[in-house]
This record gives C-alpha cells, sequence and structure tokens, in this order.
C-alpha cells in the first residue's frame, strides 16, 4: 500500500513512519512544508492512502493557519479529486476544533472541508480530534507542556507551572499511531471521527512533580511505578529527552575485604534490587529476619547457602552455581550465610521485599555454626 504522509517532519509523522516501516506493507512518500503544491499533486496521484498530519500550531502571523491548515486541506482534495480515485484521507485534527480562536477555527474549517469533500465524492475521511499529544521526538517550548517540562527537567531547567491546578487532557503518540493505523482498512464512502483511547488526564502541578521524580529516582534509586498507564508513557517520553551524556549513572558501591555490595533499584511498595561480590572463601550474610525476605540468584561463581532454624538448631545447605540458574530464598526464622566456593570471584542478585531502614533493619547477627 503506497501512503502519503503530509507534515512528515511532525513528532506525530516520525513515530507514523517507523511504525509503517515495522509493518513492511506500506511504501512511503512525505510532503513537508517545503514542498509545493505541484509535488502534492503528483504524490497523491500515486497514493493508496493519505495520512493529513500537517499542520501550523503556533505561526509568526496568523494567517499561517488559513495557509498551512485551511488552505493545504483544500489543496489536498482537489489533488485526490483530480486522480478520479476514491482515497482514504485519515486527518489529525484537535479538540480545540471546537474552540474560538484562530487554530481551532482553522482546524474546524479544516474538518468542514473533508467532511464535505467526502459527502460530496463519496470518499472515505477519518478525522481525529487529538488532545495534546506526547511521547518522544516532540518539540519542547512549542505546542506541548510535556515535551517542555521534560526538556527542562532532563536538562537542569527551572519550570514554570503558573496554574498548578489547572487540568489537562493528554493522549500517548504509540496510542495515537496505533489508532492511526487501524483505521487504514477503512473504505467506507463517509466521514468517520475516531477518539483515541486511553485519554489521560493530570493537573500541571501533578505532572511537573512526577516528571521531576524521574529525574530524582536516579539519586534516591526508587523507581516510580512505571509500568501501566500514564505514569509508564511519561517516563518513557522523559528517558527520550536525556542527552547520550546522560544514559548512564553511577550507582553508590559499599566495599570491604569480602567485595563489594551495591544497591540498584528501590520500589515504594515492592522492595528493592542489589548485587553482591565475594572474593573466594569468603562468607557474607550470618544473620537472621523476622519478616523481611530475600531473593538471591548467583549469577556467576559456585556458592554454598547455610541455613539454621533458630528454634531446633536444624542446619542445611544448597549449592548453588552460575552455570544453573535457581533461587534460593531466604526464610524468616532461619538463619543464613553464603560463602564462595569456588576460584572465581562470586557474583550474587539480591532481591529483598522492602526497602533497607537502618532504623528498623529486622537483620539480626547469627552465625550458624
Amino acid at each position: 500500500m503506497r501512503a502519503l504522509i503530509t507534515g512528515a517532519n511532525g513528532f506525530i509523522a516520525k513515530n507514523l513512519i517507523i511504525r509503517l516501516k515495522e509493518c513492511n506493507s506500506f511504501e512511503i512518500a512525505t510532503f513537508t512544508r517545503a514542498d509545493d503544491s505541484q509535488r502534492l499533486i503528483s504524490l497523491v496521484k500515486d497514493a493508496d492512502i493519505i495520512f493529513h498530519l500537517a499542520g501550523e500550531n503556533r505561526p509568526k502571523s496568523i494567517e499561517s493557519f488559513e495557509v498551512n491548515n485551511v488552505q493545504l486541506t483544500q489543496s489536498l482534495c482537489d489533488a485526490v479529486k483530480l486522480t478520479g480515485r476514491k482515497i482514504p484521507i485519515i486527518f489529525t485534527s484537535s479538540t480545540q476544533s471546537g474552540l474560538d480562536n484562530p487554530y481551532g477555527i482553522s482546524k474546524k474549517t479544516s474538518e468542514e472541508i473533508l467532511r464535505h469533500f467526502s459527502l460530496r465524492f463519496l470518499n472515505p475521511v477519518s478525522i481525529f480530534r487529538l488532545p495534546g499529544v506526547f511521547g518522544k521526538w516532540c518539540r519542547p517550548n512549542y505546542n506541548s507542556v510535556v515535551a517542555t517540562f521534560c526538556n527542562n527537567i532532563a536538562g537542569g531547567i527551572p519550570v514554570a507551572v503558573h496554574d498548578s491546578e489547572r487540568i489537562i487532557s493528554l493522549v500517548y503518540v504509540d496510542d495515537v499511531v496505533d489508532s492511526l493505523i487501524k483505521v487504514v482498512g477503512f473504505e467506507s464512502p463517509t466521514v468517520q471521527y475516531v477518539a483515541v483511547s486511553p485519554e489521560y488526564e493530570i493537573s500541571l502541578g501533578e505532572l511537573a512533580k512526577q516528571i521531576q521524580s524521574f529525574k530524582d529516582s536516579r539519586t534516591t534509586l526508587v523507581t516510580e511505578s512505571v509500568g501501566t498507564g500514564l505514569i509508564r508513557c511519561l517516563y518513557s517520553t522523559y528517558l527520550s529527552y536525556l542527552s547520550p551524556a546522560q544514559f548512564a549513572y553511577e550507582l553508590p558501591t559499599h566495599s570491604d575485604p569480602r567485595g563489594m555490595f551495591v544497591e540498584m533499584l528501590k520500589t515504594a511498595d515492592s522492595g528493592q534490587f542489589s548485587f553482591f561480590t565475594a572474593l573466594p572463601g569468603v562468607t557474607r550474610g550470618g544473620h537472621y529476619h523476622h519478616t523481611k525476605t530475600e531473593k538471591f540468584l548467583v549469577a556467576q561463581g559456585e556458592a554454598v547457602f547455610k541455613f539454621r532454624h533458630l528454634v531446633t538448631d536444624e542446619i542445611i545447605e544448597i549449592h548453588s552455581s552460575g552455570s544453573k540458574p535457581e533461587i534460593v530464598e531466604s526464610i524468616p526464622g532461619w538463619a543464613h550465610d553464603i560463602t564462595n566456593i569456588g576460584a572465581e570471584n562470586l557474583i550474587v542478585l539480591l532481591w529483598a521485599n522492602e526497602i533497607f531502614d537502618r532504623g528498623l533493619p529486622d537483620t539480626i547477627s547469627s552465625p550458624i555454626n
């Protein structure tokens, strides 16, 4: 399928182009502001579907809304008419199309041009009225507060929040792209209005606070709940604004003659991840917990775990090796230690179900033998 994308330099278009290339079923042609109307006619002639993503957001003059939104949409419809074919058009409008401002009026006028064209020539048209769109490659200090906050906070630039209680509506660019691709098969000779889901709401104050927490997590090591929903999307977006020099960051390392201990990641409610090393012959641990639990994974080397029951003094041993991945759990009420019985440095990954609290460590020294 030959897809024409207008506004190809925009951030939605950049994300869409990558996704269409992944499909391996599209030939992609692009139209940008640098191209003239004659090239548009030529591109439309060869197109099987048109993603009309071009649009003026913050022009230097109000007249640019008319030229780059309204007139371009009309030219696109005229070019489709010249082909004598029905070419589905997918248009990204805005929720501001219902507002009485130059941008909103230009988007509403563009919608009407497409609607009348569809009614007259029975050409399939899909219209997306988008709220604020955010995600990777969005231009900061332009028309996305998320992009601006991410860019500034990542770069150590102060963020100004003038109305922290103001609620904004947002959709994530990956969800927008998914929705655009899903309507590719729409060939009904009419107009459909399509909403992107999910749509999120958040106050400006909470948005700034949330993005700042992503930056702070490199110092506190406490991650946000970044696995689902809006926080997942915001975190991915924030990371995309880091400079290459910020891709990596160091962790605090605690070293002694036994080896090193490094805390990697902490969570608000699901414990923390760490790793430690032990030189050949070294034993670490020798303590018990009342409630805290841990999972150990030997990543390199040979180890023996010893456990002693605090009441019965029963002792058991578990041999574990990096060549055979397995989890060894610490059990409340059993003292435990781990000894490097191999010839190489022992590396052990560790998860604990709670963040270590020096005031309430629940870690009581107790030798095994």
